[in-house]
């Protein structure tokens, strides 16, 4: 975690408006707290790229840091308290010198900042307490990460004020990803929270979940003609929990045919000589998932390739590959339990139709409700949100810059 400009993280033509942003979030500081606050943080949120669903079995992901993010204001104390208010949110005070695991408090951001902090403590690093004011654009339910944005910031707060900027953005993932599985109760793989912790575009490789490979890769979508977007489809993610669990329970039950934890540990070339058995054990869907395991792997390093030599009808024929196993494959699009509720379908559909063979369009994120993602080329785009708008109602439809710092601390005076 460095220290940033407001221009060196969103960019000159921004900074005029998230100067206006950083005051009304040192406004809403000393409102809360009846003082002045004395430093601010930046988390990005995330969007995948790529490795749909095969984090959890240490496969590979390509995601990208997005201009949506959490930020905080900041006053160090010296009481070992941690008060963190949130706008539109019931205000948080943590003790720091009671660092369990609560399960009272599973799912809800108590649970988030606790974790982060037993983390630090774990590896031998400074907790300690502050006053925190924080504000979020990351959309909740979006798949674009608000909790791993949430988990960084609070990891990056703890690192600027009592670690003098340690530990590095790969560790604060790290531990964010630890707060969410152990205190907040969700079994998330690495990608969300590296993301939002090193920021850009980044391919990840998590043979070992312990030590990844994160390589930082330089392109430019924008300079290709090409808008991200993400469209939320309004679709509802309550009772979806046991189709999100279902995947990596079957993809491991696959693994386990051959005595492996993770799909990782073995071969497609191995999964496809043992199918008869793997389909008589697991049955089909885990079968399918399981191949969608091992060619989303390809399409990553692939992709990557593709971002790496400018190749962008490559990156955009990947991206369309993955969307079409995701849909086929892996069938994340649509609950079984709920068949009548296709909102992601529909959304694909009209995607495709708008794009008539241009740009790229996927699920995003976990699937099943929520966000679909596409690259519209920018003399479509104007088409392509009147048509989202058209099925998905006002402010469905999201352009996103990708962002290239993750974590950071803002220094607003030189700006």
């Amino acid at each position: 975690m460095q220290e940033y400009t407001l221009a060196q993280v969103f960019g000159k033509k921004a900074c005029e408006a998230q100067k206006k942003r950083f005051c009304s979030l040192a406004a809403g500081f000393e409102k809360t707290f009846g003082e002045k606050p004395s430093r601010y943080f930046s988390a990005s949120g995330r969007t995948e790229i790529c490795g749909n669903h095969t984090d959890h079995n240490n496969g590979c992901v390509l995601a990208a840091g997005v201009s949506l993010d959490c930020i905080a204001a900041v006053l160090k104390t010296d009481d070992g308290r941690i008060t963190f208010a949130s706008q539109g949110y019931e205000t948080v005070v943590i003790d720091t010198g009671d660092l369990e695991a609560r399960q009272s408090e599973q799912g809800m951001s108590a649970a988030l900042i606790r974790g982060v902090c037993a983390g630090f403590a774990q590896r031998g690093l400074k907790v300690g307490g502050f006053r925190a004011y924080c504000m979020s654009d990351v959309l909740s339910g979006s798949g674009l990460s608000s909790s791993a944005a949430f988990e960084v910031l609070v990891g990056d707060i703890l690192a600027g004020l009592y670690n003098a900027c340690e530990p590095d953005d790969i560790e604060i993932a790290k531990i964010s990803q630890y707060a969410e599985n152990v205190y907040f109760g969700k079994p998330s793989g690495l990608m969300d929270q590296m993301a939002c912790s090193v920021g850009g575009f980044i391919s990840i490789d998590l043979k070992d979940p312990n030590d990844p490979v994160v390589t930082p890769l330089k392109a430019d979508i924008a300079s290709h003609g090409y808008a991200l977007f993400i469209v939320d489809t309004k679709g509802d993610h309550a009772d979806l929990t046991p189709d999100y669990a279902a995947i990596p329970a079957e993809m491991k039950a696959v693994a386990g045919v051959f005595g492996k934890s993770v799909l990782r540990e073995l071969s497609r070339d191995e999964l496809i000589g043992s199918s008869a058995e793997v389909r008589r054990k697991c049955g089909d869907r885990a079968y399918l998932r399981a191949l969608h395991f091992f060619d989303e792997n390809e399409r990553v390093r692939t992709m990557t390739k593709a971002l790496g030599d400018g190749d962008i009808g490559k990156f955009l024929d990947t991206v369309n590959e993955s969307g079409m196993s995701s849909m086929c494959w892996l069938q994340n699009i649509f609950p079984c339990s709920q068949p009548q509720n296709q909102g992601l379908s529909t959304a694909l559909y009209a995607a495709k139709r708008v794009l008539s063979g241009k740009g790229a369009c996927r699920v995003h994120g976990g699937g099943f409700a929520g966000t679909i993602q596409a690259f519209v080329p920018y003399e479509l785009s104007d088409s392509f949100i009147s048509e989202m708008q058209r099925l998905f109602g006002e402010g469905c439809c999201y352009e996103l810059d990708i962002r290239n710092v993750g974590g950071a601390e803002i220094i607003l005076s030189e700006d």
